[in-house]
Order: structure tokens, then sequence, then C-alpha cells
């Protein structure tokens, strides 16, 4: 077991409780950690913004993981240690092919969202994580500048049609990933968790062997694979799980926490 310096924390299915809460289970073993010497970040896909409420909750001052590594910047400083974003023009393309198969997408630029039209999908997004939503009228004009990400909206089975075309298509110039069944994450090929992750522990100077990541879905796998130790949820998906060092307790019954007192207190 390595000794770990710096553990990194997924937080929709992982440290967030079913009801989007931080447990208090949790924050003390946060904190305890931190009063040990351990540095604590955020390693999430959600936008900036929509996980600044929780680094407050928390107390972090140093460099967080969002957008599932393609923006990492200090909660403290503000400064911006890593970015990665889609160029312009497989951002219209990819917003194009999304169009065609009926599908909604959410478009990420400067940390703010935008959508080309309201409905259910954009609706029911904003609300969980707590951001306002912009509407575009041309999104082909507003896609001249480089967004940050794409996240598709869709049932599973509609998802998959746009994930093999974009597969096909693009190959390795894209890292596309899922942390639910319904959302199709579209990313600059180097805006993944594990690089975000290796951004911080360079910046902290924690080597990877001492980096601990725990999370719960296919876009953690990246962290895993950076992370010294890789601890998932025992709500995790089952081919993250078999890829994982330890699986810990459910996110509603305190599986943060309980990794956290095993292998750092």
């Amino acid at each position: 077991m390595p000794d770990i310096k710096l553990v990194a924390i997924d937080l929709d299915g992982t440290l967030l409780k079913n009801d989007l809460t931080i447990s208090p289970r949790a924050k003390e073993a946060i904190k305890a950690a931190m009063a040990k010497g351990v540095y604590v970040t955020i390693c999430t896909g959600r936008m900036y913004a929509s996980a600044l409420p929780f680094i407050q909750q928390l107390n972090l001052e140093l460099p967080i993981i969002t957008y599932n590594g393609a923006f990492v910047k200090h909660s403290g400083t503000g400064e911006i240690l890593y970015e990665r974003f889609l160029p312009s023009d497989m951002a219209k393309d990819i917003f194009l092919r999304a169009k065609k198969y009926g599908l909604h997408s959410n478009i990420y630029f400067n940390d703010r969202l935008y959508v080309d039209c309201l409905n259910k999908w954009a609706d029911s997004y904003a609300r969980k994580v707590g951001v306002d939503v912009n509407i575009v009228e041309d999104m082909l004009k507003f896609l001249e500048r480089d967004p940050i990400k794409i996240v598709s909206i869709a049932e599973p089975e509609n998802l998959k049609i746009l994930e093999q075309e974009l597969q096909a298509v693009y190959g390795d110039r894209l890292y596309i990933t899922s942390s639910l069944p319904t959302l199709l994450e579209i990313l600059h090929p180097e805006a993944t968790k594990g690089k975000g992750l290796e951004a911080v522990a360079n910046y902290l100077g924690v080597p990877r062997e001492c980096v601990m990541g725990i999370g719960d879905n296919f876009n953690d796998l990246e962290m895993f694979n950076y992370a010294g130790f890789s601890v998932v949820m025992g709500n995790g998906e089952e081919e993250v799980k078999r890829i994982a060092d330890y699986v810990t307790c459910t996110n509603d019954d305190d599986g943060v926490a309980e990794a956290i007192e095993k292998f750092v207190l």
C-alpha cells in the first residue's frame, strides 16, 4: 500500500450522495486527511462553476480538475494549470452529426452552458448541476470559438449510434466518454481526468504512486490509470470495478469516507 499524499475524488455517484449532498462523515474524513498533510482535490466531469459550491463546503484551496480534465483551475488563486479545448471545426461537425440524429447537445464555453434550444434534457441537466442555460440562435456561428467540451444527451441506445460514428470518423483525435448512460461527453484527446490529475500532482510535487483516485464510472478510468491506487464505489459500473484496486461502499453508504479512513487515516 503506497503512502497516499494526494486524494482525487469524483463528485456525482462518488462524493455526492443520491440527494446531491456531502455527508458529515465524508466531510470529517476529508478534513482529517488534510489536517494530516494530505492534499484532497475534486476530479469531476462537471463545470468548474457547478463544482464550486462543493469546493467551498470542503474549504479546498488547490487545483481542481473539472470538465473531465479539460480545465484545471486553482480554487484559491484562480490560476489555470491545464486546459485542452475542442477545435472549432471538429466541434461544428460533432454538433451537426448529433443534430442529424435529433440529439440534444450541451456546449461549454468560458465556464458557461450553451444550447440551441430549451428542452427536457437541457432543463433537467441544468437543474441537477445548478447552472444557468444560455440559448444561442446560431450555434454554428457561436462555434467559431473552441468550446471546452460537447455533451450529447439522449437515451443510451441513441447515443450509441453517434458514439460509433464519431469513433469511426475521428478515432483517437477525440476523447469520448460517459459519466451517465444518458450523457455522451466529447472532448479533446488530452482532456481526460488522468491528464488533469497528472497536472495537479506535478504542481503539488506528488509522485503518481502516492496518488489515490476515487470514482464510479467510465470517465474515471483515465484517473485510475494514472493514480497509484484506485478506489471504485460500490454503486460503480461493474467494468470499472474490475479495473480498480479496491471496491468501497456505495455513495449513499459513505464509500468515500470509508476509503479515506482505511487507506489515509
